[in-house]
């Protein structure tokens, strides 16, 4: 967990302490003093009793506080040493109080052995409850069971309630790593974009480039009108960017087709377009940027002579002949748009078929 999920969770973690210590912290001093009280024979009793009491209100504090680990050691030593005091010498039957309260606080929050320290907690003070019976037989319900029971409802309690805090605190953590997969997420988008606008730029100047070089001496205003294209081509790249920066790009998706066409027939590449219907708007844009990425791959990474593409109402289908061999190549930008195109309850698919590469989208 990186530094932040960790402040955020210890800030949701110590508003609820807060809210115990505010509402809880009141009763426990007055269930400290009714326990005295109660007990209290002689006024030198209250030396022998108050700190067992005491050490119970200093865990509970420190709990609410997430520090009882701190004074966790000294407390449970006090109220076990209080609790056979108090059964053997002064006949407190509720001198077992403060370890188990001390007990019940510290012991679910240890890293390890958590369960046989709370099963150890119990039968330390049925041991005590036994011995008192044993050197002088009594009350075995006031010194045995009432002891044992409650103590052990104490520490079951209490494992739950820190059960509690640990899917507080696994909530958190969940809620923190959302935020960050959103980051993540919404960073691969940007880059997909940006891949969609800056690479498929780049491979048609690139492609103009070289055909103006052609043409510069064997016909020098069609270089012209190359050159004049890919300054045009640029300036709406560089609009595009900023658009992309700001949240405001759009993808037409009829622009798009006509753009695909004039590139591959500048390439000497046979274009067929076959409109069945409009795509719905939802799905246009995500089906533009399909149809711009299959475009520069085919530029980029195919040696086709015809392209085939077909609209539908549901999708998209592009087939082009440049398959060479029996292997997909890897097509990274169409990877990430395929995990987009999911998450529109969509299908990007790409396959070989006959000596043709098929790449298409479906929403159904």
């Amino acid at each position: 967990m990186n530094s932040h999920a960790l402040q955020l969770t210890e800030a949701t973690q110590g508003r609820l302490r807060r809210l115990n210590l505010a509402t809880a912290l009141p009763p426990i001093i007055l269930a400290a003093v009714v326990v005295v009280m109660v007990d209290l024979q002689v006024w030198w009793h209250a030396f022998i009793l108050a700190p067992g009491a005491v050490a119970a209100v200093v865990a509970f504090e420190r709990w609410t506080a997430n520090d009882v680990g701190r004074v966790a050691v000294p407390c449970l030593i006090i109220g076990a040493v209080v609790w056979p005091l108090g059964a053997l010498v002064i006949d407190s039957p509720n001198a077992w109080w403060g370890v188990a309260s001390v007990g019940s606080l510290a012991i679910p929050r240890l890293p390890r052995l958590r369960y046989a320290a709370g099963v150890a907690l119990v039968g330390y003070v049925g041991a005590v409850g036994a011995l008192r019976l044993l050197i002088e037989p009594g009350d075995v319900q006031k010194y045995l069971l009432i002891p044992v029971g409650v103590t052990a409802l104490i520490m079951a309690l209490s494992y739950v309630g820190e059960r509690f805090y640990d899917i507080v605190q696994e909530l958190e953590m969940s809620k923190q790593r959302e935020a960050e997969l959103a980051v993540i997420r919404e960073r691969v988008r940007f880059a997909g974009d940006l891949h969609d606008i800056q690479g498929h730029t780049l491979h048609v100047v690139k492609l103009k480039a070289a055909l103006a070089q052609k043409l510069v001496r064997a016909d020098p205003d069609r270089a012209e009108e190359e050159l004049r294209e890919i300054n045009l081509l640029v300036s709406d790249t560089i609009k595009q960017t900023k658009d992309l920066a700001y949240g405001q790009r759009r993808l037409n998706l009829t622009a798009e087709l006509e753009n695909a066409k004039n590139l591959f027939e500048a390439a000497g590449i046979a274009v067929r377009i076959t409109r069945e219907a409009e795509a719905d708007a939802r799905t246009a844009e995500l089906l533009g940027q399909v149809l711009r990425e299959t475009t520069t791959n085919i530029l980029r990474h195919a040696q086709a002579t015809r392209v085939r593409m077909t609209l539908s109402a549901d999708g998209i289908t592009i087939v082009n002949d440049g398959a060479r061999g029996e292997t997909l190549p890897e097509l990274r930008g169409l990877s990430t748009l395929r995990r987009r195109v999911a998450e529109e309850g969509g299908e990007l698919t790409v396959s070989l078929r006959e000596g043709e590469f098929v790449t298409a989208a479906v929403f159904r």
